[in-house]
């Protein structure tokens, strides 16, 4: 049975904190004043959790605990309850905890109660459940890949020991000419076959998983019509659109466009003091994988696709004038706004100032 959460209205408010740890949570109530009124511990399912506080307080404005391994199944479960949760960066909220004198789970959560009665917090958006699913698909064909990366580095390079050097892999279903290489490498020598033959196996299963999730990723992005617009500007394929669907899930939490690449770690970061203002490197903040994918894609539009546009000819003037890896960095930043309009606006890529609306 599903514990519903209580709210009793009362001329007092509370505000809760929650530290969670695998197998326990410390709770932390406290009012209006910053009074704590209950400190304790219960179990780290939601129906104890929402147990716990309907029978320590009757009138709970805000619950807040932080951004973790668990934080987004939590989040979950108790917004289900009717709770009213909210999850925060955990390294904003490090900061402000680390000024105590001793850390522990229980003043953790009283530290935590404390920050949800100020609002001195950043609240971290919780995904959909949909775009969990689809980061899990890209997330294991991204490990599928690096499995099959190490083995044929790690064959390489055994293999060297023995001067063997095999060559480049032809494209081919499931790089089988990789396989067919280190066969006719090692044939005769039962000592490097008996050792080989399990590699080899490992190898061909992976390849083959691999092109099966390759071939169901396309046709995700054939079915989804948001996907098939951010395919239309020049360097962004299925699996750059895929993933920023995944990363962004709601596009109207951005109140601008720009923001995405400040989301994204593609801005400067800058630092002011008194007579002292500079800005240094982008920050890297956020999701790096989508970073490293926008960053291939940038690379992609300015050396590899043949026919011209605005954005790449503004990408080459930078190109010109900065160098290659800041224009790309800036160009990747700029396919990041430009996926996001797109994505409001419900248009595809425009290719010359002829086609833009009047």
């Amino acid at each position: 049975m599903v514990e519903a959460f209580s709210q009793r209205r009362n001329t007092m408010k509370r505000y809760v904190g929650i530290d969670v740890a695998q197998e326990q949570c410390a709770l932390c109530i406290v009012d209006d004043a910053g009074t704590i009124l209950f400190e304790g511990t219960c179990p780290t399912d939601p129906d104890e959790i929402v147990r716990t506080i309907n029978a320590e307080a009757n009138d709970v404005e805000k619950i807040v605990h932080e951004s973790g391994p668990l934080s987004i199944w939590l989040t979950r479960e108790l917004v289900k309850r009717g709770a009213p949760v909210v999850c925060i960066d955990a390294r904003a909220a490090h900061k402000v905890l680390s000024a105590r004198m001793n850390k522990s789970d229980k003043s953790d959560a009283v530290g935590l109660a404390q920050l949800a009665r100020t609002g001195w917090y950043g609240e971290v958006h919780v995904k959909s459940e949909a775009s969990d699913q689809l980061r899990l698909i890209l997330a294991t064909r991204e490990r599928l890949i690096r499995i099959r990366m190490d083995i044929e580095g790690q064959t390489r390079g055994l293999l060297k020991a023995y001067g063997i050097r095999l060559g480049p892999v032809n494209a081919g279903y499931s790089r089988q000419s990789f396989r067919d290489q280190l066969g006719t490498a090692i044939k005769g020598d039962h000592s490097l076959e008996m050792i080989f033959a399990s590699l080899i196996a490992v190898h061909e299963t992976v390849c083959l998983e691999v092109t099966a999730i390759d071939a169901k990723v396309q046709q995700l992005a054939k079915d989804n019509p948001l996907a098939r617009r951010l395919t239309s500007i020049p360097g962004v394929g299925p699996i750059v659109s895929l993933n920023f669907i995944a990363t962004i899930d709601d596009v109207t939490r951005f109140r601008k466009a720009t923001d995405v690449g400040a989301y994204l770690g593609l801005t400067p970061r800058r630092y002011q003091s008194g007579e002292t203002d500079w800005s240094g490197r982008i920050s890297k903040r956020g999701d790096g994988a989508m970073r490293k994918l926008l960053y291939e894609a940038a690379n992609i539009l300015i050396q590899r696709v043949p026919r011209f546009s605005p954005l790449k000819a503004w990408a080459m003037r930078l190109v010109a004038r900065r160098g290659l890896k800041k224009a790309i960095v800036a160009t990747a930043r700029k396919l990041a706004v430009i996926m996001t309009r797109i994505w409001r606006d419900g248009t595809t890529f425009v290719w010359t100032k002829k086609e833009l609306p009047a």
